[in-house]
C-alpha cells in the first residue's frame, strides 16, 4: 500500500487490520453457512430458500474478496488458515444440523443480525478516520440488511405455506 494511502487510514491500522480480519472470518463462515444450507435444505418453499440461499453465499464470498484487498491495501495479511475464522469470528457459525427449512432461515437470519452489528459498529470506529474502508464496509452493510430483510420474508412465506395446511 500506499504511504499516503495507509496514513488516512487512521494512526491505529494494525487494531484496523484485526477487525477487519475478523469480518473476514465472519464472511467465510457465512459463505460456508448459506452454501451448505443451500445443499440439504428440506420443506416448504424449499426451491425460493435454495436460491436465496446460493445467492446470498455468493454475495458473502464477494464481502470476504472486498476485505482481503482492504487488508492487503493497509499493508496486512488476510487469515490464511480456516481453522483460525472460529477464533476470531464475531458472529460465529451454526451448523444447520435440521435441516428443515424453518430453522435453516432463522440460523441465517441471526448471523445477519449479527453482521449488521458487526459492520454498523466497525463502521463507526472509522467513519471521521479512514473513509475508503468506510465505503467497502458500507457497501457490505447494505447488502446484509437486504440479506435479513429476504430472509424474514422468505420466513414468512414459509409461514403462511404451513398454517394452510
Amino acid at each position: 500500500m500506499g504511504t499516503l494511502g495507509r496514513k488516512i487510514a487512521g494512526a491505529n491500522v494494525e487494531e484496523l487490520i484485526k477487525l477487519l480480519n475478523k469480518a473476514y472470518s465472519d464472511e467465510w463462515l457465512a459463505y460456508y453457512q448459506y452454501w451448505i444450507g443451500s445443499k440439504i435444505v428440506k420443506g416448504p418453499d424449499k426451491e425460493a430458500v435454495i436460491a436465496e440461499l446460493t445467492l446470498h453465499a455468493t454475495e458473502e464470498l464477494n464481502h470476504a474478496t472486498l476485505l482481503t484487498t482492504r487488508i492487503i491495501q493497509l499493508g496486512g495479511t488476510p487469515v490464511i488458515k480456516p481453522q483460525d475464522w472460529y477464533k476470531l469470528t464475531n458472529c460465529g457459525y451454526e451448523a444447520p444440523e435440521d435441516p428443515f427449512v424453518v430453522k435453516v432461515l432463522e440460523q441465517n437470519i441471526r448471523g445477519e443480525q449479527c453482521a449488521i452489528k458487526t459492520y454498523n459498529s466497525l463502521m463507526k470506529k472509522i467513519k471521521d478516520t479512514d473513509p475508503v474502508t468506510y465505503n467497502i464496509l458500507l457497501t457490505i452493510l447494505t447488502q446484509e440488511v437486504e440479506h435479513e430483510e429476504d430472509l424474514q420474508a422468505l420466513l414468512e412465506d414459509v409461514n403462511v405455506i404451513m398454517n394452510q395446511k
